[in-house]
């Protein structure tokens, strides 16, 4: 169960891209506000008794005729907004059906906090009934979808919005020691990757993230620079920051949490904060995106922070394999052959596959100095996947049933789901080399399948390992 917890927290951390509205506070009181906005979470219309008990008896009718002139399905997406009743700015009811997922809980949250976005006034969300730690979710998904990266200049300066009261005071010791962490862990997956590339490099993703962990238990942070990487043999991911004048960096972050095993679940992230493609350059308008190419490093910082924060009984390692990957005058060229700090020789088919290779060493490092109990490693690898899955599924690619198993699940309770892709052995032939031990690109066959097959020749079969290709779900929107 503590494995799924971990999973849990990685899989609701694969999307890396901005929501729709402005980040907002989330409060807990005993009684609602006597004005602004007032939420209603109805299962069906019964409910309104209970929990429409702040309106008086004519905005109670007001409210049960709008249900029934509307039709109003009372599922967890169901939303509807009414205005000129009361004082009220607006009276807004949510579907809250009484037995949903967990999944369908956050997503609850997250139908509210979209219906209230332009409200500025105080927020008053009725809970009453509902189960503590129901409540708690559902004000985690609400925090979740409330995020909205600051920007810079005039965007900056945007009004602080009020905050999300629920009026549910026995939710909010829940809400503290569990929801906090994955507001923030989420906030920081998606601050790392919405920031433009020439403020987020290796050098300031390392310093960010430093910041984000400064006092939590348990916790502890080493950082590899380019002196370190060529003493421990990491060719693969020099090659790639060699181009840049910024220089690469391993990122790596242990928390322990009381009673947790001496074996680490050890979560490695591709971290790519820009990629031209090298020498193999990237043609077209879709080259502003590659700022994005370090969600997988920002995915398992966040869900590493969102365990720290809540205290969790687990052991993780997370790495953040970190470079930027530019055609400088010292750039890595096609046909150059690099070695592993496993010891791997790889010939350079394209520079502009990269990702794999940071993703070699650092998995290379893990089998070496961490013992892991499990490996995972998240990244927006391939295009291809994208194609295949569309941004609705991250793909899952594994040797170990069980492991991705868990993941599926840990997906589905997160309600970011993953879809699992064949490790056929015929990919592995497609990344033969005349001159070295492997190619880093294939010669044809499925782009997606292929990667995970490079990518997984730097793990120990006996390890249990999974590769999560996230490329189409962080680049959506």
């Amino acid at each position: 169960m503590r494995r799924l917890a971990v999973f849990t927290a990685l899989a609701s951390l694969v999307v890396a891209v901005p929501a729709a509205q402005a980040e907002r506070p989330i409060a807990f009181a005993a009684q609602p506000a006597d004005q602004g906005a007032l939420v209603l979470l109805l299962g069906a219309e019964g409910d309104l008794a209970q929990r429409g008990a702040a309106l008086g008896d004519a905005e109670r009718a007001a409210v049960a005729r709008a249900l029934t002139s509307a039709s109003f399905g009372y599922g967890v997406r169901d939303s509807l907004t009414l205005r000129g009743i009361g004082d009220w700015s607006q009276i807004v009811v949510v579907g809250a059906p009484g037995d949903i997922s967990e999944a369908d809980q956050f997503t609850l949250g997250a139908t509210l906090a979209r219906a209230l976005s332009g409200e500025t006034g105080a927020v008053s969300i009725m809970a009453e009934g509902l189960d503590p730690a129901v409540t708690a979710r559902v004000a985690t998904g609400a925090g979740v979808s409330a995020y909205r990266f600051a920007g810079y200049g005039r965007r900056a300066e945007r009004a602080e919005p009020s905050a999300l009261t629920f009026i549910a005071p026995a939710a909010q010791t829940l809400f503290d020691a569990q929801g906090m962490g994955v507001i923030n862990g989420m906030a920081l997956a998606r601050d790392l990757s919405n920031e433009p590339p020439n403020v987020i490099y290796p050098e300031t993703f390392v310093e960010r993230t430093r910041e984000a962990f400064a006092g939590i238990r348990g916790v502890q942070i080493e950082v590899l620079d380019e002196r370190q990487m060529e003493e421990l043999g990491m060719g693969a991911i020099i090659s790639v920051g060699q181009g840049s004048a910024r220089p690469p960096r391993m990122m790596i972050v242990r928390y322990r949490g009381a009673g947790s095993a001496d074996q680490p679940i050890v979560l490695a992230g591709k971290g790519i904060t820009f990629d031209s493609g090298g020498l193999n350059i990237k043609t077209g308008g879709g080259m502003g995106a590659m700022k994005m190419d370090m969600s997988g490093a920002a995915s398992v910082m966040g869900a590493t922070l969102a365990l720290a924060q809540q205290g969790a009984p687990v052991h993780v390692v997370a790495i953040a394999a970190l470079a930027e990957n530019m055609p400088g005058p010292n750039a890595t060229r096609p046909s150059d052959v690099v070695t592993a700090m496993n010891g791997l020789s790889i010939e350079i088919g394209s520079t502009d596959a990269e990702g794999r290779m940071v993703l070699a060493d650092a998995l290379s490092y893990a089998e070496a100095r961490l013992d892991p109990a499990a490996i995972v490693d998240v990244a927006t690898l391939t295009g291809s996947v994208g194609g295949a899955l569309g941004s609705d599924y991250a793909g899952l690619f594994s040797r170990h049933d069980a492991l991705a198993d868990q993941l599926i699940a840990a997906g589905r309770s997160a309600d970011e789901p993953l879809w699992r892709l064949p490790l056929h052995p015929t990919y592995q032939g497609r990344l033969s080399s005349n001159v070295a031990d492997l190619r880093n690109t294939g010669s044809g066959g499925p782009g997606a399948g292929t990667g995970a097959h490079f990518v997984g020749a730097f793990v120990d079969p006996e390890t249990p390992w999974a590769h999560l290709d996230i490329a189409g779900v962080a680049w959506d929107g």
